[in-house]
């Protein structure tokens, strides 16, 4: 194709010119100065350029009131950006035979049902990473967020009852589900969990002796940073910094979407890797070169998000989705990244093939701002670029993105909601709804109220607020947990027939998909 053309001639003429194989000299001081104006806890960065490290240090603290430093052993939880790991692992199975990137998946995992029985037959191995599957924007994000009690089997099996939003691969919208289902095919095929296949086949061989893959395993590490986050304010992000319970982590069941955490050093070796396609830098191969460049092929266009005249250059003209990658271009480079976020940390990791150059930066809080403005600092150093203030830019963006969250709840706050309803007593909401993906959400009357529990999620509870006719705004017991609104749904004598639920907060993480819930009433149970 033409852009293919003009996209190697791009790249090789780039590629003319020298990379700057030193990180910037002021690098410390700017770090430091701007974890203390932001008031981000700790930060690690690691980077490696032309086959050998150039750093791997860390800012400030792992825990909010504890003296311990970060430094380039300190282990992070690095959420999304894991996705290109578990992809890492079909390769090495793809290597040894025991599966095809276009298998279906039903070939591993005969019990896998999609919604769609032509969907189940059809879906692939490839499908599984590159968010084509016909499910929406975070569907099914609720069986592990913030936590669960489901296991990575009881997971996949409710696959079958999440309704898609569009055809099969005619879209692309970003889910994590998948990559549980991914996890599950290699168990199926390996006799051993992601966990165990990912430390003994990836992480070890690869040189990332600090890196885990289990929760237990993690918090054994003393060299771990804790999670922390701006969670009481108006919404998530205003307010004071606070400590997160690690415990607290999203559902293991899944992992394979986002549940590893490294150091600096660990994230070095892992970049030298995908530099040298494969190769491990003492001798031999994790996975083959052929397996490298499938991971980075572009697969499933990309929509691009628009950005304010101040942040222009760093939208892309073509974004695009791989194995556990995204690819798109940058000052007429190619450009392979991914973002990573669980509750209290934030990661972001770049590839930059022609200039020989990568880099992680990893923050065990989720102060997003200060993380993009540093990507796009140093991604300009190593491109030669002139700098754009882009520091100043993104946090600007950033609070201007938290403001507008801020005012409209202040808005909605303000507002006068129609003094009508409930329609019922407040005892006969009570019961037991189910939805056939998420499980049973029990609704209790108690003296002081209602209260609501997602039973298949620990101490998701709170409590249910009359907002106006059937609609409730439910508040949980938990500050970090999105409240939302509840509307109960009646037929003509009164009886409820469903509920539906929808964030509050404008600005939620897609994660919190309570629009994808259907609960209908459990009759027996009342």
């Amino acid at each position: 194709m033409k852009w293919l053309r003009l996209l190697a001639l791009s790249v090789s003429l780039a590629a003319a010119g020298p990379a700057l194989a030193d990180p910037p000299g002021d690098l410390d001081a700017r770090v430091e100065a701007l974890r203390k104006q932001v008031g981000a806890t700790g930060v690690s960065i690691a980077i490696v350029e032309n086959g050998r490290t150039t750093l791997t240090r860390g800012w400030g603290v792992r825990k909010l009131g504890d003296a311990a430093k970060v430094d380039g052993a300190t282990i992070f939880q690095t959420g999304s950006v894991g996705k290109a790991m578990t992809a890492a692992a079909l390769a090495v199975l793809v290597d040894d035979g025991k599966i095809a990137w276009d298998d279906p998946v039903i070939r591993h995992i005969p019990w896998f049902r999609m919604y769609d029985p032509w969907v189940t037959r059809e879906i692939t191995v490839r499908d599984l990473l590159i968010h084509r599957s016909g499910l929406g924007l975070g569907q099914g994000d609720l069986m592990f967020v913030p936590r669960t009690n489901l296991t990575r089997r009881e997971t996949v099996e409710r696959v079958a009852f999440l309704k898609p939003k569009t055809s099969f691969r005619s879209a692309y919208a970003y889910d994590n589900i998948l990559y549980a289902v991914a996890g599950q095919l290699i168990e199926e095929v390996t006799g051993k969990t992601w966990e165990v296949f990912m430390r003994e086949r990836i992480l070890r061989p690869g040189g990332m002796k600090h890196a885990t893959s289990d929760s237990e395993d993690r918090f054994r590490v003393v060299n771990r940073s804790y999670p922390h986050a701006r969670v009481s304010g108006p919404l998530r992000g205003l307010g004071p910094q606070e400590l997160l319970n690690e415990r607290d982590e999203l559902g293991r069941n899944g992992a394979p979407a986002g549940g590893l955490a490294m150091s600096a050093e660990d994230m070095a070796a892992w970049l030298k890797i995908q530099l040298a396609h494969g190769a491990l830098p003492g001798g031999g191969r994790l996975f083959s070169e052929a397996q490298a460049l499938e991971m980075w092929k572009p697969v499933v266009t990309m929509p691009i998000t628009p950005l304010p005249a101040t942040l222009a250059p760093a939208m892309p003209n073509y974004q695009a989705y791989a194995l556990g990658w995204q690819v798109q271009d940058y000052r007429g480079h190619r450009i392979i990244a991914h973002s990573g976020g669980v509750f209290g940390s934030i990661t972001r990791t770049v590839i930059v093939p022609d200039r020989d150059v990568a880099f992680t930066i990893m923050m065990n809080s989720e102060d997003s701002g200060m993380l993009l403005g540093l990507y796009y600092m140093l991604l300009d150093h190593y491109l030669g670029a002139n700098d754009r203030d882009w520091i100043k830019n993104w946090q600007d963006w950033y609070a201007e993105r938290l403001e507008g969250g801020r005012s409209y709840l202040a808005q909605v706050k303000a507002s006068t909601p129609v003094k009508v309803g409930p329609s019922l007593d407040l005892a006969r909401y009570a019961g037991r709804y189910r939805d056939p993906w998420y499980g049973d959400v029990v609704v209790r009357s108690t003296p002081a109220g209602l209260t609501i529990d997602f039973t298949s999620t620990p101490r998701m509870v709170g409590r249910l607020k009359h907002w106006q006719y059937d609609s409730f705004l439910m508040e949980f017991d938990e500050k970090g947990i999105e409240p939302a609104y509840v509307t109960f749904a009646l037929d003509a004598d009164g009886s409820i027939t469903g509920v539906r639920l929808k964030a509050a907060n404008p600005i939620a993480d897609f994660s919190w998909d309570y629009h994808d819930l259907d609960l209908k009433p459990v009759e027996e149970a009342k």
